[in-house]
């Protein structure tokens, strides 16, 4: 488990609410006011003011999935990084993972392009012939690049 991961488990665990998912009891993640609110007996040093910036985004509509869609995938992409702690990387994920982005390659995501890397047979592919084979997988690339990791990491240690 990557340090982030263990951090997002430990949030859940201390501050987040029990709910059932078709019969299963899960942790689930804290909602943005809970999180603002009780985070600093979980995440440490400069990490919690990142956090409270992105909670008040969250809070305010910055992150709301709905406004991010409404975006060219671009202007939402640069909106995000203007965020504290959010990167070309996080942008991505934050639009694909939170907003729902069907259809978007992620061309920061070093783990995916790993796995393609090997899928499709590549020594040290760039990333343009990465998104040329991405390109195929419209008006799916979200969904096939999710399925390609996630096989990655049933098979693999995932990098931190």
């Amino acid at each position: 488990m990557t340090q982030t991961a263990a951090m997002k488990q430990r949030i859940a665990e201390r501050i987040g609410r029990i709910v059932d998912v078709h019969g299963d009891t899960v942790t689930a993640f804290p909602a943005p006011q809970q999180l603002r609110e009780l985070a600093e007996a979980v995440v440490p040093g400069r990490k919690l003011g990142y956090l409270r910036q992105l909670t008040g985004a969250a809070l305010d509509g910055r992150l709301d999935s709905a406004r991010l869609r409404s975006l060219s995938r671009d202007e939402a992409l640069s909106q995000l990084q203007q965020l504290p702690g959010i990167g070309p990387f996080s942008a991505e994920l934050v639009l694909l993972r939170g907003a729902g982005d069907p259809d978007h390659f992620p061309t920061h995501e070093r783990r995916l392009h790993h796995a393609m890397a090997e899928l499709y047979g590549l020594s040290d592919p760039t990333s343009f012939q990465l998104t040329e084979i991405a390109d195929g997988w419209r008006p799916y690339r979200t969904w096939a690049s999710v399925l390609l990791r996630v096989s990655l990491e049933d098979t693999t240690q995932p990098a931190g």
